[in-house]
């Protein structure tokens, strides 16, 4: 089944809600190369004051762009002692911008920057993004301008251990921007009282394999995801520390998979716990992930009496 544009009003009113959730992790980038957004439970947060749907704190934040050809994809994938879930914002491929310059190079003020007080600093491409995603750095000082400023005209030397630096004390803030908005990582990593925080991540060896996603991620073909949400979790908090089973959570993103995930493999995980007919798909790898989720939240007691086919699940 192709999915269809997510109707703007109401995944407008998703993205809102999850931003309201400290628990709700985000980030925005392609396979290989990511900036995420996190903030404690108890961390100061604000509105963006321009309007734009996003969030921010002293460490980064996130600006969203709800586009009409923007398609969202909820979904579920197993791992080892459970499972994850994730909502992924895709557009489609032919939608993306072009590859980016391959050099540094300065681009000018930073106008979009999520803190208003920013919006002076230069920023700069680092030559680095693929697809969906530009690698930015923004100065914001007279000493970053210029170590930036010098990098100018040629390929980044170590484009790993730069990124790795940026959003450190006295280092130039990492932006990570794309079709749909973008991720910024002024501090980066957890701070001592304020759990997880904003981070990035950059690995040349995997960007150059050039793919949009892990292959366990059910994503229509055609579609390329450029951001992701992951809505709070039954099994762990906001820090990623394991806990006892919630439902809530667990509730709520059912919810969420019922509305933007694939109908027939949301049918098939129904029929996998007794809850509806079988809807008759072909094996294959995204049904045995199916299979494999739903034996997971039963072990986790997410349905107590299940009443599905408990047949043993193999990766043939």
């Amino acid at each position: 089944m192709t999915p269809a544009t997510a109707p703007v009003p109401a995944l407008r009113d998703l993205i809102r809600g999850l931003l309201a959730e400290p628990e709700a992790g985000w980030s925005l980038g392609t396979f290989g190369a990511a900036a995420e957004f996190r903030r404690g439970s108890d961390e100061p947060a604000w509105p963006l004051a321009d309007g734009r749907l996003g969030l921010r704190t002293d460490r980064g934040g996130i600006a969203l762009d709800i586009r009409p050809d923007l398609v969202a994809v909820a979904y579920e994938t197993a791992v080892p002692g459970g499972w994850s879930h994730a909502v992924a914002l895709c557009l489609p491929h032919s939608a993306l911008p072009r590859p980016h310059r391959g050099v540094v190079t300065a681009r000018g003020p930073d106008r979009a920057a999520l803190d208003p007080a920013g919006r002076d600093a230069c920023l700069f491409d680092l030559g680095l993004g693929r697809g969906p995603v530009a690698i930015l750095a923004r100065a914001g000082d007279a000493q970053g301008f210029a170590r930036l400023r010098a990098l100018a005209g040629a390929p980044l030397p170590d484009p790993e251990g730069f990124v790795a630096d940026l959003g450190r004390p006295g280092e130039p803030a990492l932006v990570f921007a794309g079709p749909l908005g973008r991720v910024e990582v002024l501090r980066s990593g957890p701070t001592p009282g304020a759990g997880p925080g904003p981070r990035a991540h950059l690995v040349p060896r995997v960007l150059r394999l050039g793919r949009t996603h892990v292959a366990t991620a059910p994503i229509p073909p055609g579609l390329v995801p450029c951001a992701h949400i992951e809505p709070p979790h039954p099994l762990r908090d906001g820090s990623g520390t394991p806990c006892p089973f919630r439902p809530s959570p667990h509730a709520a993103f059912q919810a969420i998979l019922a509305r933007w995930g694939n109908p027939a493999l949301v049918a098939l995980k129904r029929h996998r716990l007794g809850l509806g007919p079988d809807p008759g798909l072909a094996p294959d790898r995204r049904t045995r992930a199916v299979a494999r989720v739903a034996a997971a939240q039963i072990a986790a007691g997410a349905y107590p009496e299940p009443r599905g086919p408990r047949d043993e699940v193999t990766d043939s």
